[in-house]
């Protein structure tokens, strides 16, 4: 069964759909560090990978037989999780942040059978208990980090607003590092100036170890999805969805258009159609940059790897959006030459 939609590790184990398995990424991430940050465009897997850290840290050990990681892993010890997301909420007024979070952690406590604790430190206090509670460290996962920032971003003002109020929201999580076991943030931008009160985040965005940790390789097609390519042609799958390059040995599939193909036969530009943000149109509108002048940007690793708010690089955001990938390294790896991942973005942008 394909899994398209599908955002649950126990939804996809239990009904018997295909899984690309990921769990030897994640078990070098958790022997190798403690806080990590990953950036990936939209639908590309990064929910998924935030599910399967979650059972796995919770011990759910019948969804993982089978998979890489799991005679690897101490099914006895059990550790509470604090996971948050920000995919689902509409942050168009400056308070809706903080009561989106202020939900999401009264639902964690809830859970856990701890009373509510309001005020700032809500957060703190809450990793805190849950590791007094159970005697196992607390994992704090993060999913969609950025988005009240990235949905405001037509207004400054906002944006601002909300990045301030996340950057001393996720300050405590240094503050209870001797209660923390692990610690993981998503999103698809790393914006400038929201981790300065956590500092000690390793940004795995361009490590090439964890390069094909969400999309899909052309291994994975062969190995998982055989029986979907059938009446398909494999170099114009390639054409239209593969391309993507995150300093990996391997080019990897888009796997949202991919899964789409394979359900519908037909080749669309589906990621592209799925919510190309308006804010980024807009810009390059405003920039006037002919599409053609897209591919071929370079820029360094610093200049890709965040936005600032008051200062947007049109390379840095297309490269975290997805729109353009690494197409190959310049002055001793010092800078990227960025280009068109493959037909569906340059179709799809070149008609935007």
């Amino acid at each position: 069964m394909l899994p398209t939609g599908m955002t649950s590790l126990r939804e996809i184990r239990t009904r018997d759909c295909y899984y690309v398995d990921k769990t030897d990424h994640v078990r070098r991430l958790v022997e190798g560090g403690k806080h990590y940050f990953l950036s990936r465009p939209r639908r590309f897997g990064k929910t998924l990978l935030v599910d399967t850290l979650q059972e796995l840290f919770e011990g759910s050990e019948e969804l993982f037989r089978g998979l890489a990681i799991h005679g690897e892993w101490d099914w006895s010890a059990r550790h509470p999780v604090v996971r948050l997301s920000f995919g689902g909420g509409n942050f168009d007024s400056p308070d809706l942040v903080r009561r989106n979070v202020e939900d999401q952690l009264e639902e964690t406590e809830r859970l856990a059978g701890l009373e509510p604790g309001p005020g700032e430190a809500r957060f703190r206090r809450l990793i805190r208990a849950l590791h007094e509670r159970t005697g196992q460290r607390t994992v704090v996962l993060v999913d969609e980090y950025d988005k009240p920032v990235l949905d405001a971003l037509g207004d400054r003002e906002l944006a601002r607003a909300n990045r301030d109020f996340l950057r001393g929201f996720y300050a405590m999580i240094k503050d209870c590092d001797r209660q923390l076991r692990f610690v993981f943030l998503t999103g698809v931008s790393k914006l400038a100036g929201l981790f300065s009160g956590l500092n000690n985040l390793i940004d795995i965005t361009l490590e090439p170890e964890f390069s094909n940790i969400c999309g899909y390789t052309d291994a994975d097609l062969d190995a998982v999805f055989a029986p979907e390519l059938e009446g398909l042609d494999r170099d114009e799958i390639r054409c239209w969805y593969n391309g993507y390059n995150w300093r990996g040995a391997d080019k990897v599939y888009n796997p949202f258009g991919l899964l789409l193909l394979f359900r519908r036969r037909e080749f669309r530009p589906y990621w592209f159609q799925s919510g190309t943000p308006t804010f980024m149109v807009e810009t390059l509108a405003r920039r006037r940059l002919p599409t053609p002048d897209l591919d071929g940007m370079t820029g360094s690793e610093s200049l890709l790897s965040s936005v600032d708010v008051d200062r947007i690089s049109i390379e840095a955001l297309l490269f975290q959006t997805g729109y353009l990938t690494i197409a190959g390294e310049e002055d001793g790896g010092k800078r990227y030459r960025l280009g068109y991942p493959n037909l569906e973005v340059r179709q799809s942008l070149g008609e935007a």
